[in-house]
This record gives C-alpha cells, sequence and structure tokens, in this order.
C-alpha cells in the first residue's frame, strides 16, 4: 500500500513539473503570441497542424472563447453542439502537445465582445491571430495585425482531388439549391449532395465529383450512389 502512494506522489510531483517548466518556458520563450479564435478551435485540423510544429510560437486561448464554446455546446442545434464539444476537446488537446506552450488567458473581466478581445490582445502584445473567420481577417488586416488563416495553409499543402471517390456521411441539412443535401466530413470540409434533400438525418454513401476551393473555404460537391438491386 505505501509502495502504491509513493508512485502515486511521484506521478502528481513529475506532472506538477512538467506543467511548471512549460509556464515558465512560456513566460520566457520569446516568441509571438498567436491567438486561437472559437472558429479555429472548432475546425478539426488545428491539433495535427499544431503537432507538426509547423506553426512557430505559444498559442494563447482567452477565456472568452472558451465561455463562446460553452455557450455553443449548450446550443439547442444539434450540429452547433456538437462542434462546441469537439472545440473543448481540441483545447485540452493542444496543451498536451508537447513543443508548443498553450496558455488560457482570462479576460473576462471586460464586456467587449470576443472578436474585440482578440484584436486588442493580439494588437496590444505584437501577436498573431490564428483563424478560418473571413470577416476577423479583414478586420486584422485593417488594423494592421498579422491574421494566420487556417485554410491558406490547406491550400498551400492540398492533395490532388481524385473524382470518383466513394464515401459515407450524414446529411444533416438541405443545400441552398433546391434537391440539395449537406453533410460535413469529419475535419469539417462541407459536402454537397444533389438530389439527397430527402435523406436529411440519414448515412447515406456519395461519389466526390469536384472540389471547390478558396481562401475563404472549401466544398466537396457530390452525388448520391443508388444501391444496386439484388
Amino acid at each position: 500500500m505505501d509502495l502504491l502512494i509513493l508512485i502515486i506522489l511521484l506521478l502528481i510531483f513529475t506532472e506538477t513539473t512538467i506543467l511548471v517548466a512549460r509556464k515558465v518556458r512560456s513566460a520566457h520563450s520569446g516568441r509571438r503570441k498567436i491567438y486561437v479564435d472559437t472558429s479555429v478551435l472548432i475546425d478539426g485540423r488545428i491539433v495535427t497542424v499544431a503537432e507538426t510544429g509547423f506553426l512557430d510560437g505559444d498559442f494563447i486561448i482567452l477565456k472568452s472563447v472558451l465561455l463562446e464554446l460553452q455557450l455553443l455546446a449548450d446550443s439547442r442545434d444539434n450540429e452547433k453542439r456538437t462542434r462546441a464539444r469537439i472545440g473543448l476537446d481540441n483545447v485540452s488537446a493542444l496543451e498536451r502537445v508537447e513543443h508548443i506552450n498553450t496558455e488560457v488567458v482570462d479576460d473576462t473581466g471586460g464586456l467587449k465582445k470576443v472578436d474585440e478581445e482578440l484584436l486588442k490582445y493580439a494588437k496590444g502584445n505584437k501577436g498573431a491571430i490564428l483563424t478560418v473567420d473571413y470577416n476577423l481577417i479583414k478586420v486584422a488586416e485593417a488594423e494592421k495585425i498579422q491574421a494566420l488563416n487556417m485554410n491558406d495553409l490547406a491550400l498551400a499543402t492540398r492533395i490532388d482531388f481524385t473524382p470518383g471517390e466513394k464515401i459515407k456521411i450524414k446529411i444533416t441539412e438541405p443545400g441552398s439549391n433546391k434537391a440539395q443535401g449537406v453533410g460535413h466530413l469529419p475535419n469539417g470540409t462541407m459536402v454537397v449532395v444533389d438530389n439527397a434533400v430527402g435523406r436529411i438525418g440519414q448515412e447515406a454513401t456519395v461519389e466526390l465529383i469536384r472540389l471547390h476551393e478558396t481562401s475563404s473555404g472549401k466544398m466537396i460537391f457530390a452525388k448520391l450512389v443508388r444501391a444496386k438491386k439484388g
């Protein structure tokens, strides 16, 4: 029993030492501060990108961003709730990435909107904003604040799209055009499926047709794969 207690105490000491070392390293790293917004946290790519080490800087997550995620996680909208919970999971995942310093900063003393807080902190600390929010990027550019667009990174590193690939996705909502249904890949990419409006709420096999990709995001157009009659 004494040995078990000793092992537990050693584990606690080791974990505490690592956390303290990371905080000290963050405070004295001299690296730029990268302020992560809500849209990036709910994006399925952020943790993978952080693990590659391509983003050089300390990740700063404002408490107001976490509160916004929490509100979305309590939403009645099932899709918003799911994506917000993924975002909260991604915060924990980022904190576990060894070569990235991730710090949560309490900015809740003010009553400004989340985007305003991000802009204020980034400008005041000569940092950058990591986002996929097109409007926030434009405001940051007007304020002479560096904006790192995750979609630009995806454009630069994209893999050639292969027409004819078949995947299974859940059709969650109607599209902008009549008869279209919309689903999403695990990484958040929108898939617009022809003649799938009648399959909303169901999983369907679709064939990918073409990819439409810009710096404001990307979407894939697809068609339903009809089940073969036996």
